[in-house]
C-alpha cells in the first residue's frame, strides 16, 4: 500500500470523528420527545417520567452524552431502544440477514443482468434493439421504487393473485414447501430493486464500451485477425468494466443498510424498514447506529474502491 491510501486510511479516522459529531447533534436537537409516548399516560408521573429521562441519560448535557455514546459505539455496544428497550445490535442483527438476502440477491441480480445487456446495447448501437432497450432502461431508472413496487403488487397480487403482497417474516424454511413460500414472498422486492439496479448499471457498462470500443489498442487487436469475440472480451470489456467494479463497490453500503422505501412498501423486515420506523417514533439510539454504521461502511468502501481501481488498471497510481 503506498503512501497515497495511507494517507486515505488515516484520514478516514478524522473523517468518521466528524461524521459522528454531526450525527449526533442533529438527532439530539431534532424535534421529537422519546418520553412522549409517557406524556399522556395518567398512571405515569412527572416523578417517574424524569427517573426514566434520567436512567436514559438525557438528564446530562449533550458533550457528555456524546463522549459516552461513541466511546460506547466503538466498544460494541449501540445502547439500548427508547420503544423496545432491547439492545439496539439484537435488533440490527435480527434485521440484517433478511436485509442481505433481498437487497443483496436484488444488486446480485443487477449486475448479472447489466452487463450482458449494456454491451449488447453498446455493440448494436442505434439499432432496434439499442433503441429498445435504452428506453425501457431509461424507465427503468427514472421511475422511483415505490410506485414500480405498486404496480408490481397491483398486476401481480391483486390482479393475477400469484404472490403474496406482504413479507411475512415468521415464515421459517424448513421443507420445500417453506422454502418455495419463500421464494415466492422475495420475488417482488428483488425484482423491483434488481431491475432499479439494472438500470443504473446497464447505463454505466454501454457508455464505457462505447468509450472504449473505438480506440487505438482494440483497433490493433481487430488488426491482427482477432475474432470478434475474443476482442470484445479480452480487451473492450476488461477496460470498460473497470469504472463499473468501483461502482459496484461503492455501491455496497447499500446492502447492508437495506432499500428504504421499498421495505416499507412491501412490508420486508429489513434494517431500511427498521430505520424508518425508528424515526417516527423518535427511537435516537437505533437511528444513530444505523446511520453511523453507513457512514462507517461507505468511508470503508470508498478506501476499497481506491485500492480496486488501482489493482484493476495499472496506468492508474497514486502519487500524492
Amino acid at each position: 500500500m503506498n503512501k497515497y491510501l495511507i494517507q486515505r486510511l488515516l484520514t478516514s479516522i478524522p473523517t468518521l470523528i466528524a461524521i459522528s459529531i454531526v450525527i449526533f447533534t442533529i438527532l439530539a436537537l431534532a424535534p421529537g420527545d422519546p418520553m412522549g409516548e409517557f406524556a399522556l399516560n395518567p398512571s405515569i408521573t412527572a416523578e417517574v417520567r424524569e427517573n426514566i429521562r434520567r436512567s436514559l441519560g438525557l438528564d446530562q448535557p449533550i458533550y457528555i452524552r456524546y463522549v459516552k455514546w461513541v466511546t460506547a459505539f466503538v466498544s460494541g455496544d449501540m445502547g439500548y431502544s427508547f420503544t423496545s428497550r432491547s439492545p439496539v445490535s439484537s435488533l440490527i442483527f435480527q434485521r440484517l440477514p433478511t436485509t442481505l438476502w433481498v437487497v443483496g440477491s436484488a444488486y446480485f441480480l443487477g449486475a448479472i443482468l447489466a452487463v450482458p445487456l449494456g454491451v449488447l446495447s453498446a455493440l448494436k448501437r442505434n439499432s432496434a434493439f439499442d433503441t429498445i432497450l435504452t428506453t425501457l432502461v431509461f424507465f427503468g431508472f427514472s421511475l422511483p421504487t415505490f410506485f414500480t413496487g405498486l404496480v408490481f403488487i397491483i398486476i401481480f397480487s391483486v390482479q393475477l393473485n400469484w404472490l403474496p403482497f406482504i413479507y411475512n417474516s415468521t415464515l421459517q424454511v424448513t421443507d420445500w414447501g417453506s422454502f418455495v413460500e419463500q421464494i415466492k414472498q422475495s420475488i417482488m422486492p428483488i425484482s423491483v430493486l434488481g431491475l432499479w439496479q439494472t438500470a443504473l448499471l446497464m447505463r454505466f457498462v454501454r457508455s464505457e464500451i462505447l468509450e472504449n470500443i473505438h480506440k487505438d489498442y482494440v483497433r490493433t487487436a481487430y488488426a491482427k485477425g482477432l475474432p470478434n469475440f475474443i476482442v470484445i472480451q479480452r480487451h473492450v470489456l476488461r477496460n470498460a468494466l473497470i469504472p463499473v467494479v468501483t461502482l459496484v463497490a461503492l455501491d455496497i453500503p447499500s446492502v447492508f443498510t437495506g432499500a428504504l422505501v421499498t421495505e416499507k412498501v412491501f412490508r420486508v423486515p429489513g434494517i431500511g424498514a427498521l430505520l424508518i420506523d425508528s424515526i417516527q417514533q423518535s427511537d435516537t439510539p437505533v437511528v444513530m447506529s444505523i446511520t453511523f454504521i453507513y457512514a462507517i461502511l461507505i468511508v470503508v468502501f470508498n478506501l476499497v474502491a481506491d485500492i480496486l481501481y488501482s489493482l484493476l488498471d495499472p496506468r492508474v497510481t497514486y502519487t500524492k
